[in-house]
């Protein structure tokens, strides 16, 4: 039995989880053993989220899901069986996500999102949300906050992808290494590097700062340059999910393109090219791996209290296949 911080963990434990106990420190690996996570929205990205977030040992998961399993599911959710087709998808993703860690508790939840109330959000640690509406992720979010629940929104479109944090205020400590001079007066200088562990806070602003920020200003305007419009894309598709209570469909191509840049005339005009809606239907297995990849990391550094996480929006732009951090309101 290992035993820090008034939590323990057994020695199959000890064992299943040593190389990230030398990676992060059992007192990390002791927070994560205590947290309960909840993934509301089970497809390809979800799945991803999901499957490394089990792996790195938490307490507890739910999957949150109304929706069935569909034939377009099975090009990026790889949890759900093809004997499923039909059934509820977090009820389909539960046994091989339970295969992942038998150590996890996990539970399948099938109502619908927007039924839940504001309590119901308040007994875990960590929120993630994939798949919902803008006015369901300020709701959510100013739950989150008030309960001091640490909240994440995230999508993929296609191959284009993103995620949102609002930690509130974050408190973590990283490694900082410096050179440290050993060599004696009048002597060449010898260095070596020596690492000391800091405490650090970050502010996190609530989800309202997407909405609030301002794509044309001369600021942003320089970054266009660097990270593309992905910001405004962001918000285009946001406003279609609103708007058409779906996400764009590929069997619907020409007509839900031309939604698409009739949204962003609205209110991203001559910021996107046209060319930049080409890879947003469907979820594309490869763009799921790398963004749910991004997001459950910073899951686990949020958790473990390890490491700095990103401030506080990830984004990944499928034209130069790299992902990169913007910082919205708040002060990083």
């Amino acid at each position: 039995m290992v035993e820090a911080n008034g939590i323990q963990l057994t020695e199959h434990e000890a064992e299943l989880y040593d190389r990230q106990i030398r990676l992060w420190g059992l007192d990390s690996q002791k927070r994560l053993r205590a947290a309960r996570i909840l993934i509301a929205g089970v497809n390809g990205l979800g799945a991803e989220i999901a499957k490394n977030i089990i792996l790195s040992g938490v307490k507890a998961v739910t999957l949150l899901d109304d929706q069935v399993v569909k034939e377009s599911d099975f090009c990026s959710q790889f949890l759900v069986p093809h004997s499923s087709l039909g059934t509820n998808r977090a009820e389909a993703s539960l046994h091989r996500a339970q295969e992942l860690n038998p150590m996890v508790e996990l539970k399948a939840d099938t109502e619908q999102l927007s039924k839940k109330p504001d309590e119901f959000f308040k007994h875990f640690d960590v929120v993630c949300i994939i798949g919902a509406s803008t006015e369901e992720l300020i709701r959510i979010d100013n739950v989150c906050r008030e309960a001091e629940v640490k909240f994440f929104a995230a999508d993929l479109w296609g191959m284009f992808g993103y995620s949102f944090a609002d930690l509130q205020k974050h408190n973590f400590v990283e490694d900082v290494v410096k050179h440290k001079i050993i060599s004696k007066p009048h002597e060449k200088t010898k260095t070596e590097l020596v690492t000391s562990t800091v405490k650090r806070t970050l502010d996190y602003p609530a989800y309202q700062a997407v909405l609030d920020f301002d794509y044309k200003s001369q600021s942003y305007a320089r970054k266009l340059k660097r990270s593309g419009p992905s910001l405004p894309l962001l918000r285009v598709l946001q406003k279609f999910r609103d708007d058409e209570k779906r996400d764009p469909l590929y069997n619907e191509r020409n007509a839900d393109l031309e939604k698409l840049l009739k949204i962003r005339d609205e209110i991203a005009t001559d910021l996107i090219p046209e060319a930049a809606f080409t890879h947003v239907f469907a979820q594309i297995s490869p763009a799921a791996a790398i963004v749910g990849g991004a997001v459950a990391h910073e899951i686990i550094k949020t958790v473990s209290q390890k490491e700095a996480p990103h401030h506080n929006v990830f984004l990944f732009d499928p034209d130069s296949c790299c992902g990169f951090i913007e910082s919205i309101g708040g002060n990083a």
